[in-house]
């Protein structure tokens, strides 16, 4: 058994303009999402809005820059994510098809242990 990282990509300004009820729809999918998939899941959470992140890079000479705002300026940010358990990387991909993703995609990586 394997341990991936499904991160969920989202486009905040379509959230933005949608509905209320298109935010209240998804939470309800992503409830069934982990009741579906609750033996594979190993930790999850949705992340706050892009422009509360803050980003850190080495500066080269020992010190760091620290700037508001995510690594890049995209239209899709990371919105949220599961961690899951699966056999092999079919059997993840099978159970990342099903992560509610109506703004955006999902995207799979496999966890490196330390």
């Amino acid at each position: 058994m394997g341990k991936y990282l499904v991160m969920i990509y989202d486009d905040e300004s379509a959230w933005a303009a949608a509905d209320p009820s298109a935010a209240e729809l998804n939470h309800k999918r992503h409830q069934a999402f982990a009741e579906a998939n609750g033996s594979a899941l190993r930790g999850g959470a949705q992340l706050a809005e892009s422009n509360t992140a803050t980003s850190i890079r080495s500066d080269g000479n020992g010190g760091f820059l620290v700037t508001d705002g995510t690594f890049a300026e995209t239209k899709e940010v990371i919105g949220g994510y599961y961690v899951i358990e699966a056999a092999d990387l079919d059997e993840a991909l099978t159970i990342a098809k099903q992560v509610p993703s109506p703004m955006g995609g999902v995207e799979v990586r496999p966890i490196i242990g330390m």
